[in-house]
């Protein structure tokens, strides 16, 4: 099995994905964290942004525009029909560039599919795509590891999962330009996940978001 083979794995199984994704969002208290202090109409980057639902869909409705990223086309396929009015890509993470600079940035459960070497050039490519005062929000483990597990209701299903230690996320985000306001570990109020919140440096308001 291969980990780069993960766009196609998300491909195959876009339907039954869709129809089992949790819409309930758990994470809207890590968004509202960020979208409460976003000016009207701040444009955003969604990362992994799979059918569009529920995340993308949330962030339509707050009135802010959305660029959605996807390996898959069968997602983004789904996101161009329920959300035509809103910018959707089909590309690999890897490959993903944009001249564009956003006022928020999101990888939600999307990073972690990436091995680790992969994932420390995205997390360089954050920093230019994150606007000065920005924000950037993304979930992922605590210590480095790459794996895989099988995604639950589908046992027929490998996924590949990976995640660079706590300190080497921190590094990473500094020399970015970022500022940590809120790091959580399996969070049991977001589903157990674990997240980061950061700001771009640039901004008067330097305030926490807590």
């Amino acid at each position: 099995m291969n980990p780069r083979s993960m766009p196609e794995t998300y491909n195959e199984i876009a339907e039954w994905f869709d129809a089992a994704r949790n819409k309930s969002l758990v994470e809207k208290p890590v968004l509202d964290m960020v979208v409460n202090r976003l000016p009207e109409q701040a444009c955003v980057l969604d990362l992994g942004c799979g059918s569009g639902e529920p995340i993308a869909c949330y962030l339509i409705e707050r009135g802010l525009e959305v660029t959605g990223v996807d390996g898959a086309p069968a997602m983004i396929d789904t996101c161009r029909r329920r959300f035509p009015d809103q910018t959707w890509i089909e590309s690999d993470l890897r490959h993903f560039e944009t001249s564009q600079r956003f006022d928020f940035v999101i990888a939600w459960d999307s990073l972690f599919h990436l091995p680790c070497q992969d994932q420390r050039v995205l997390l360089d490519r954050f920093g230019e795509w994150t606007r000065p005062g920005g924000f950037l929000v993304f979930n992922a483990g605590w210590e480095e590891a790459e794996f895989w597990n099988r995604m639950r209701g589908r046992d027929d299903v490998a996924m590949f999962n990976a995640s660079l230690d706590t300190r080497e996320y921190r590094v990473r985000l500094s020399a970015g330009g970022f500022r940590i306001l809120e790091h959580r570990i399996a969070d049991p109020n977001c589903g157990g996940r674990s997240y980061w919140i950061a700001r771009k440096a640039g901004s008067d308001d330097d305030s926490e978001v807590r």
